[in-house]
């Protein structure tokens, strides 16, 4: 039977167990944590990620290896057996790492962004500020999630102390955006260069964090030419496995705002709404299996449960709603589940989802 190894045993490894084995696939984690959430579905190594011998003992015990998140040390990829393929690829890994990398990627595939700027002092931000205008976004460059290690720049005479709040170097400036909404285009390539996108998804964020997605998204022609930025991000990488790719929609236009080389919250929905999960289509490309169908089932929505979950259960367990739960201690800001309803039209879909959020107090 073949044993896939993952970096990182949380929602998206436990999640990737689950659709693994509907495959008849075995599973084996690497994570420091205790009691992770995909310990559920396989062993976990308790080493640090780091850990040459955590890192040899995965690969020695696993056919292929992936990784549920990207923050990942690239260099400890580079220690793994030679035996042992790595998907996605490390080269996409170190691009994602890095906010202004990631942008420069983007241009040289031609592939819009808002204007951005290195800082590394306050000086650089002022010259940001004097070429992209007010208000600004300061970024840390590296490691930054759910709307952490940035901050929304409002006066050029706050610059100093931004540019501290943020550790002083390695930040990325970038150009204010009043968007209209937020799409992501989720795809998956095999080793074999064969291709798959699902429907767009429209998101909505509180405090930073994936609130609400929307599938498929109203987006006209956008589908097009977002399908199109993610085939050309998807083959400059030479990628293998699922990548989420985040838009900013402005008018009639997309900018990219960043990448997930990983499967990617803003893609639950198709556990339950798409003909293939995005997890069952991950492991599908990184075992070089022709990939499944990313039709959607119907009009889904998906609710992100945070900080808390309900008292009453019942109400995210009664048709047609389907809970996800991850066996996580509660704490401010952490996902502890989500729930995903399908329906036969928009409209069905918009009003569940805002029934729900009244329900939950959302």
């Amino acid at each position: 039977m073949t044993k896939i190894g993952v970096i990182g045993a949380g929602q998206l490894g436990q999640m990737l167990g689950y659709a693994g084995q509907r495959l008849g696939l075995e599973f084996i984690f690497l994570d420091p944590a205790d009691s992770p959430p995909a310990a559920t579905v396989g062993p976990v190594l308790k080493y640090p990620f780091d850990s040459d011998a955590g890192l040899q003992k995965l690969a020695s015990e696993a056919d292929v290896i992936t990784y549920e998140f990207e923050n990942v040390p690239v260099g400890a990829l580079a220690k793994l057996s030679p035996d042992t393929p790595v998907y996605p690829p490390a080269e996409a890994l170190e691009h994602a790492q890095d906010r202004l990398v990631e942008k420069t990627l983007f241009g040289s595939l031609d592939i819009p962004v808002a204007g951005f700027h290195a800082v590394d002092c306050a000086d650089d931000l002022r010259e940001a500020i004097d070429n992209l205008g007010l208000p600004i976004v300061l970024k840390t460059r590296r490691f930054g999630y759910d709307g952490k290690g940035q901050c929304i720049v409002r006066d050029a005479a706050d610059a100093d102390s931004a540019v501290a709040e943020l550790g002083g170097s390695a930040l990325i400036a970038e150009q204010w955006v009043p968007f209209d909404r937020e799409l992501s285009a989720i795809g998956a390539r095999n080793v074999s260069g064969d291709i798959v996108v699902y429907p767009l998804t429209e998101n909505e964020h509180r405090n930073g964090i994936l609130s609400v997605s929307r599938a498929p998204a109203d987006a006209g022609m956008l589908r097009e030419t977002a399908t199109g930025f993610l085939t050309r991000l998807l083959n400059r990488l030479d990628y293998v496995g699922v990548l989420a790719l985040e838009l900013f929609v402005v008018g009639d236009h997309l900018l990219a705002n960043e990448f997930a080389p990983r499967v990617h919250n803003s893609g639950h929905w198709t556990i339950e709404g798409a003909q293939t999960s995005q997890f069952e289509n991950h492991l599908r490309a990184i075992l070089d299996m022709r990939l499944g169908d990313t039709d959607a089932r119907g009009s889904v929505g998906m609710l992100n449960l945070i900080g808390e979950m309900p008292i009453d259960r019942s109400i995210l367990e009664a048709a047609p709603w389907h809970l996800h739960e991850y066996g996580k201690d509660p704490r401010p800001d952490r996902k502890l589940g989500h729930a995903t309803v399908v329906t036969e039209d928009p409209l069905s879909r918009d009003e569940a989802l805002e029934n729900m959020a009244l329900l939950l107090n959302i």
